[in-house]
């Protein structure tokens, strides 16, 4: 990291920024470089990705769901090491956006629980470090997630798109992106829908786990060979959730039960079940957008698993491509965001507003932590 950047972050110019994100999925951090002077996107820079080894995943596992404890010390340990070890391989940025780990998620109940200390990383990256950016939108009734959209915005704005369009991020979780680019700013009135759609990886990655200890379905090779129990994917849709009206947000596990659903299904079927769930679930989500999209572009890892992306492709009236057939990068649009999130927040500007977490109004969530010594912007 170098030591004397950052003096781009006091005037209202470009900013660069890396974002780090570590999904729900646990598989690894990802960080990229955005600069952004936070309304609009001025480029991308270099990215890195640094997997969690099975031990570090196996620490991160036994805290989900934890709001407190050993296992939670334990995992904020890993994130913090994690982090700072990728964020040593940048050079030359103004700040940090950093996530953290989600572990657990009650909006309506306990809050949101993201590990990892920014005021420590900030001390060893010598950059101000922007996190904790959900628990300003909770605090003030918001849902916390998902937070992405703010950006998703400004990459329909830099792909020109002018008819509305979608954001899908299949991740552990599915979210969705309903995009108005006829609008100018982001909280304006109608020009966002976002909300979580429901089980997108994670329930088929804890099945390929437990059942033949692999840490994913890889390019949907074995749902292919297999078939969609009809009778476990209509209990899945009567779970209340689908006809819930958004704003709506997820837990990771909050669907784990599903798993069971298919407990009895060989192999096969059961992964084939499972990834049509989640589709399913998606086309659900759709029934709550305000018109049909011209176009749904796919980030996350869901997109490299052509099974599933058939199955949307099949069940939806609108173009179906991943986020690289618009020249984004699928890999590191979340950690991309976190950087552009993290220049808003520094630029008092707003980062959730009604349309995507329903908070009461536009909020810019997240805190800043400057490194202990003089001469650094925020």
């Amino acid at each position: 990291m170098n030591k004397a950047a950052g003096k781009r972050g006091r005037d209202v110019g470009p900013v660069r920024a890396v974002g780090m994100m570590s999904g729900t999925s646990l598989d690894g951090v990802d960080a990229a470089i955005v600069e952004t002077d936070g309304h609009w996107l001025l480029g991308f820079g270099s990215s890195r990705y640094r997997p969690y080894s099975p031990e570090e995943q196996a620490v991160l596992r036994a805290a989900l769901g934890r709001w407190s404890g050993p296992e939670v010390d334990a995992a904020a340990a890993v994130i913090d090491s994690a982090h700072a070890e990728l964020l040593a391989e940048f050079d030359d940025v103004d700040m940090v956006g950093f996530h953290g780990q989600t572990l657990a998620h009650e909006p309506r109940g306990r809050g949101t629980l993201q590990v990892g200390d920014g005021a420590a990383l900030a001390h060893r990256a010598g950059v101000p470090v922007v996190w904790d950016f959900r628990s300003d939108d909770v605090r003030m009734g918001g849902e916390g997630a998902p937070l992405a959209p703010f950006f998703h915005f400004a990459c329909a704005k830099m792909i020109g798109a002018t008819e509305p369009i979608c954001f899908l991020n299949l991740g552990g979780v599915g979210n969705l992106t309903y995009i108005d680019p006829s609008h100018a700013t982001p909280d304006a009135a109608g020009a966002l829908l976002a909300f979580d759609t429901g089980p997108a990886n994670a329930p088929l990655n804890d099945l390929m786990q437990s059942r033949l200890g692999q840490g994913m379905d890889r390019d949907g090779a074995l749902a292919a060979q297999g078939n969609v129990a009809a009778g476990a994917l209509e209990a899945f849709l009567n779970e209340s959730y689908f006809t819930r009206p958004p704003p709506k947000s997820l837990d990771r596990n909050d669907f784990a039960e599903i798993v069971g659903k298919v407990s009895d299904l060989n192999d096969a079927d059961a992964a084939a079940t499972l990834t049509g769930m989640c589709a399913t679930g998606v086309v659900m989500a759709m029934e709550h957008c305000p018109s049909l999209p011209a176009r749904m572009l796919v980030t996350g890892g869901g997109r490299h698993n052509p099974v599933l992306m058939q199955m949307l492709r099949a069940a939806l009236d609108c173009q179906v491509d991943p986020v690289e057939a618009v020249g984004l990068d699928g890999d590191m649009l979340e950690a991309q965001a976190f950087g552009f999130l993290a220049v808003r927040v520094a630029r008092g500007l707003p980062t959730s507003c009604p349309g995507t977490t329903g908070v009461a109004a536009a909020v810019g969530g997240g805190r800043i932590s400057r490194p202990e010594r003089a001469g650094l912007p925020a």
